[in-house]
């Protein structure tokens, strides 16, 4: 694997605690039906960067962007680089849960947004916190039984 395709593991976990924050903002505003609607535009602000991270990868989202800028000056090198391409398919997956807010918001109302906001804040919890990337374990699985090739 060429070194194009290696990225500091704590990018994506520096992005997650973004998505993190985001998340629990978009929960507690689809509680309150006066801030329903900011919760909707907050979650197609965070379905943009999913959409944008599933497309360019990590190293060119904003918050990689933020984290080559600002963050990884301030650290030592990382111990080891990962492969790109399992927290780029995780961004896909962060993807389709952030769409399904939008479906489970139109099923549901605030109740449905606040779900998709409350996996969300899971998934990123164990991402930021935990180094623990669920589309990561995802796209090493479906890796393992053929349907990814790589």
């Amino acid at each position: 694997m060429s070194a194009n395709n290696q990225i500091d593991p704590r990018g994506p976990r520096f992005g997650a605690a973004i998505t993190n924050l985001l998340s629990l903002i978009i929960f507690f505003l689809a509680l309150d039906a006066g801030t329903l609607t900011f919760a909707y535009e907050l979650l197609a602000f965070v379905w943009f960067s999913f959409l944008w991270g599933s497309v360019y990868g990590n190293s060119r989202h904003p918050y990689g962007l933020l984290f080559k800028k600002f963050v990884r000056p301030r650290l030592q090198a990382p111990k080891e680089l990962e492969d790109a391409r399992p927290p780029r398919f995780a961004q896909l997956v962060g993807l389709i849960v952030a769409s399904l807010g939008f479906v489970l918001g139109a099923l549901f109302g605030a109740t449905g947004l606040a779900i998709a906001a409350a996996a969300l804040f899971v998934a990123s919890v164990l991402q930021a916190y935990f180094a623990f990337c669920l589309g990561c374990q995802i796209y090493l699985g479906l890796r393992r039984v053929g349907i990814i090739r790589g």
